[in-house]
């Protein structure tokens, strides 16, 4: 087996064999599943911290003279716990793991020759301010608020207490157990007389709370905030009191004290005050030491959408984009209606701080439902009122869908969400409207639309990427080219964005108008030459009619653009394009665009950087397409221009050509109801 360049490995539990992906990315070796191996075939066993598979792959090691692997997740986990979400991290433990002291472990190895480079120990020293500002935790699906609105009392100062679960493996491997919790609260009470000990328990502690025993047993007074954030509590704790936590590592990234009553990782090395009983010798640490050793060294980071291997600080970057597009969302989402193709395509889109969204047959369900449990009521687009009796929100496609149409049912990876009018109803301000016109831009979010402009330009992505290919018509030197995109006549944004210039051929009467020498191109409506939807009466006045052809390469071929609500409108001052606006899109009314209608309410001024920061980075939701997990549109327009897009099986491609054909029959006869 020596000469065997690649390994494999066994894996001992059912969980395990569920994440044999990223475990095979993780140790580059093949994986297969014990027993159904034999033993002579493998190098090893992988089993998960000290759980059964854990304590059997040591037991199996020994026995067949093989290699022991222990997981566990990593300090950077993930938005929530469970498999339901993918980690961002694990540990890969050779000889322990790292919360086991009666042990050596991997990560006792690296802090018992600390790194010393200067530059490594900048990075952790950048990693760890990066985690503090942005609130960063091992699971980050807790509301951020202060400790007043969670319940702590103000005007006195308080020590903060970290709860475990009953029973954990960590307790134990610190040379724990329930004593030493009511010892520390004793200890804290006594320490820190006429001030409020507040206890921050475990998310999966229930009733196992062992600080909310001793309190009992003990006869003392504590006081339990509502589920948040951690890092307020540590921030304004006098000190922190923990046996093993995590939450005592962070609490020292967050400048306090913290007293240890169990030996953990950061323990005995200088930075904690210790109480515990198991007798080990640790050399010294700073806290950027054992931070890289603990959080760059020991720790491996896989990319959340293609769940290849990755730095540190990308793994950071997605925790962050994941919670805060989640924390958009604090109540819990149900919606009335949605058919199950659009109810798998929104699902990802509607998961918040509340957990995922709850799909309801109708409004008279969802309505009561939301109600109940303090939720909102999410309806599709713009023509469905919104209920009065709970709060409501309508969603829309965004400005960069997908590669292919929603007509062809392919899944979104953007949308809007908006409140009583959405982006493209000018009837009213929509969400996207006031952002532009009361935001603030700073020049860090301005430089950022500039390189996501810039990018859009480079890749060649617009809404649907269709990428197919025209030939365009060569004109006269001097005659101006303009290109006019048609649109679905019965589209809401036409129905509520343009109220004098209502059809494709009026446009191009319009057009041919203001322009009478100009040669101008029709490019009609991918919906619409799909035979989908309907374009309305052919226009007389171009010279030409197009329907094949990406919009992208006929906006390039143009010198101006003429459209009513278009989004290629704004894909066209994306590409330096003058544009000429007939109705009231989003773009329109801020000085960028050649306006045929007043729009009264839009009277900033503003900068095309201001208009991609508002539409594309701050107003939108996106997820990835391989992952269906939040990501940034950075992330959405590499995977569109160069990505290998998740595809079918033969039985779901036929799935979806039948869900195709119910789809259109659908759009036709929505469409023949509209007046």
């Amino acid at each position: 087996m020596a000469d065997r360049a690649r390994k494999t490995y066994a894996l001992l539990s059912y969980g395990l064999w569920q994440q044999r992906d990223d475990i095979a990315r993780l140790l580059d070796a093949d994986i297969v599943a014990w027993p159904f191996v034999l033993p002579r075939r493998i190098d090893g066993f992988v089993g998960w911290g000290r759980r059964p598979s854990g304590i059997r792959a040591v037991q199996l090691a020994k026995r067949f003279g093989k290699e022991v692997l222990t997981l566990e997740d990593g300090f950077l986990r993930g938005f929530a716990p469970g498999q339901a979400e993918p980690s961002h991290s694990y540990v890969i433990d050779r000889q322990g793991i790292y919360f086991d002291a009666r042990q050596p472990s991997d990560l006792e190895n690296l802090l018992a020759q600390p790194q010393t480079d200067p530059l490594a120990l900048e990075r952790a020293r950048l990693m760890m301010a990066w985690l503090r500002v942005e609130r960063l935790s091992k699971y980050n699906n807790s509301p951020l608020v202060n400790p007043a609105a969670a319940g702590v009392p103000q005007g006195r100062p308080f020590v903060l207490l970290v709860d475990q679960v009953a029973g954990d493996a960590s307790i134990a491997g610190a040379g724990a157990d329930a004593a030493r919790f009511q010892l520390m609260l004793e200890h804290a009470a006594a320490s820190n007389p006429g001030k409020t000990l507040v206890v921050r328990t475990h998310p999966a502690a229930g009733d196992k709370s062992l600080l909310r025993r001793a309190a009992a047993v003990l006869g003392l007074s504590i006081v339990v905030p509502e589920r948040m954030n951690p890092w307020p509590l540590l921030e304004e704790a006098d000190s922190v009191y923990t046996v093993s936590s995590q939450l005592g590592f962070e609490a020292l990234m967050a400048g306090r004290p913290v007293h240890c009553f169990g030996s953990t990782y950061y323990s005995g090395r200088g930075l904690t005050v210790d109480h515990g009983e198991l007798a080990a010798t640790k050399p010294p640490a700073s806290l950027e030491q054992v931070f890289h050793a603990a959080f760059l060294e020991y720790t491996r980071y896989l990319d959340l959408h293609t769940r290849q291997p990755c730095t540190a600080e990308c793994a950071v970057e997605q925790a962050i984009t994941t919670r805060n597009q989640r924390s958009r969302l604090t109540r819990k989402v149900f919606t009335a209606g949605f058919s199950p193709w659009k109810r798998r395509a929104m699902t990802p889109f509607l998961k918040g701080m509340a957990g995922d969204p709850v799909h309801l047959r109708s409004m008279d369900a969802a309505v009561p439902a939301a109600q109940a449990a303090g939720g909102i009521v999410a309806v599709w687009g713009s023509d469905r009122p919104l209920p009065d009796a709970v709060p409501a929100i309508r969603l829309e496609d965004g400005f960069i869908r997908s590669k292919g149409l929603g007509v062809a049912l392919t899944l979104p990876s953007s949308i809007a969400i908006d409140d009583d009018h959405v982006y493209y109803d000018a009837r009213g301000a929509s969400r996207l409207e006031t952002m532009i016109a009361e935001g603030v831009f700073d020049e860090r979010l301005l430089a950022r639309a500039r390189s996501l402009a810039q990018l859009l330009i480079d890749r060649g992505v617009s809404k649907y990427n269709l990428g197919t290919v025209a030939e365009a018509p060569v004109v006269a030197d001097g005659r101006m080219k303009i290109l006019v995109p048609g649109q679905v006549e019965k589209d809401a944004s036409i129905r509520y964005g343009s109220p004098k210039v209502r059809s494709n051929a009026g446009l191009v009467a319009a057009v041919r108008a203001l322009f009478p020498d100009a040669f101008i191109v029709y490019k009609a409506h991918p919906d619409v030459v799909s035979g989908v939807r309907g374009g309305g009466e052919a226009p007389r006045d171009a010279d030409r009619i197009a329907t094949d052809g990406d919009i992208l390469q006929w906006i390039a071929w143009a010198d101006r653009v003429e459209t009513m609500t278009s989004l290629t409108g704004f894909e066209a001052l994306l590409r330096g394009k003058p544009v000429g606006v007939h109705g009231m899109p989003f773009y329109a009314g801020w000085g960028l665009t050649d306006d045929r209608l007043n729009i009264p309410r839009r009277r900033r001024r503003i900068s095309l950087d201001m208009l991609v920061a508002a539409s594309l980075i701050v107003y939108p939701f996106y997820v990835h397409p391989l992952s269906r997990l939040p990501c940034r549109p950075e992330d959405l327009i590499a995977e569109i221009s160069g990505g290998a897009m998740k595809k079918s099986g033969p039985l779901g491609m036929l799935f979806l050509g039948a869900a195709q054909q119910i789809n259109r029959l659908g759009v036709l006869l929505r469409d023949s109801r509209l007046l």
